[in-house]
């Protein structure tokens, strides 16, 4: 008999594989501080890395250097200046500026060349590239300061990033920027990150940073947000602080531009990348451009996911069964709701030829999501379509669920009350009890 343990990895790899089939050949950039390298946690991010090129996905790093950049400065007698956050880098002090993101890049370059047998690097086959893919720009002055040798993202070469991705390799960008004049330019990894994430039409930007993710006023985190919600959370004063600051405006820049999700993960967390990636629930905060949860009419591709959600319902004897031949059929009838592409709830109304009234039937929540008012959702779309119809009352037949409709303004009714065609299919042995609701 397999271990505890063995169960739960079983269990873990069966709900990340739709996400394994969804994520091959997709496009991520992940981008990270210079404090994950110095705090040596790039070895354990070059594991999660690996399998996820392993899966097939694109991969663009973008690395920091604050720390490091930091320490060289001050070796060399020069102070650290900042301006909203930002580094001033004095153009006269751009060499050991450039020595430290060179140490840095050289780092992360050795953990991903590792190859130890016996360990999760063992046979990995990350080729590393990286190139003048950034054209950058002075940020000039800003409120009275001139910030010199700091710049900005221009241009993205975009065809170049892409050719150097369908070969397989995993790009690596540093905080630089070069201009047409020669001139390099010290870039915030933000900047480039987010640059590079929207020009690649990217379908994750991903930052590693202190914080779990964006936390609200009571001490909670957020896992979700909408970028609508997002800058109602960065206008508020008082609520945004540290690195949320600089990266949270940057992930509602990148989804109001096209790419697909934007995630905010803590950098302290092992394997954290993966959790976040592959879990339903994550462990970070996800900015969406629109809201995570769709109510819409199913289609035949949703037959497997409406099987899934209400076959351990039909096991339990709550629901009817239904094969899934019936279910193809009678698959116009239904609804689903669902949550990031995927369906955590379903119903359907049965409508009956010379009749005014119609069946509220396969009404179904995922475990995980039954106390967030989804039931109540679906039914409401139940009764807005029944009213289209012109229809006068709906029935529901139960066995379980009775108070729960009750409650929602349905009445105990008799076998009698049914339309003719579904009285003469009543299940005498279910003995389910009906309840109807005037419209």
């Amino acid at each position: 008999m397999p271990e505890i343990g063995s169960i739960e990895f079983v269990y873990w790899f069966r709900q990340a594989a739709p996400y394994i089939h969804a994520f091959r050949g997709r496009t991520f950039v992940v981008a990270f501080g210079g404090d994950l390298v110095r705090d040596e946690r790039m070895v354990s991010l070059a594991h999660d890395l690996n399998t996820l090129v392993s899966l097939g996905v694109r991969l663009v790093l973008v690395h920091g250097a604050r720390p490091q950049i930091n320490a060289r400065l001050e070796e060399a007698g020069y102070d650290s200046r900042f301006e909203r956050g930002v580094r001033v880098t004095e153009r006269d002090a751009i060499a050991p500026v450039l020595q430290a993101i060179g140490q840095v890049r050289f780092e992360i370059e050795s953990a991903l060349s590792m190859g130890l047998a016996n360990s999760p690097m063992a046979n990995a086959d990350i080729r590393v590239a990286g190139g003048n893919f950034i054209t950058a720009q002075p940020m000039g002055v800003h409120d009275g300061v001139d910030m010199q040798a700091s710049g900005e993202v221009r241009k993205v070469d975009v065809a170049a990033m892409r050719n150097r991705l369908e070969f397989g390799e995993t790009l690596l960008l540093s905080p630089l920027g070069y201009s047409p004049t020669g001139e390099v330019f010290n870039l915030t990894l933000e900047d480039v990150a987010t640059s590079a994430a929207v020009a690649l039409a990217a379908d994750k930007l991903i930052f590693l940073l202190d914080q779990p993710g964006v936390i609200d006023e009571d001490g909670q985190l957020l896992n979700e947000l909408t970028a609508a919600e997002a800058e109602a959370f960065v206008d508020e004063a008082g609520k945004v602080r540290d690195d949320i600051d600089f990266y949270l405006p940057n992930c509602i820049r990148a989804v109001r531009h096209g790419v697909g999700r934007a995630h905010l993960i803590s950098r302290h967390l092992d394997g954290g990348l993966l959790t976040e990636l592959f879990t339903h629930e994550g462990i970070g905060t996800m900015i969406s451009r629109e809201p995570l949860e769709t109510l819409r009419r199913a289609t035949i591709d949703d037959v497997g996911g409406i099987l899934a959600l209400i076959e351990p319902l039909e096991a339990d004897g709550v629901l009817v069964k239904r094969n899934r031949e019936l279910l193809e059929r009678e698959i116009e009838r239904f609804a689903v709701l669902e949550h990031d592409r995927k369906i955590i709830g379903s119903v359907a109304l049965h409508t009956f030829e010379g009749s005014e009234m119609a069946e509220l039937a396969g009404l179904a929540v995922h475990p995980d999501y039954r106390d967030g008012g989804r039931g109540e959702a679906l039914l409401k779309h139940v009764e807005r379509e029944a009213r289209r119809l012109r229809l006068k009352q709906l029935f529901v037949l139960t066995t379980r669920t009775a108070h729960w409709f009750v409650e929602r303004g349905f009445a105990p009714a008799e076998v009698d009350a049914l339309p003719m065609r579904k009285k003469a299919l009543y299940n005498w042995q279910r003995r389910s009890k009906v309840f109807l609701k005037a419209l």
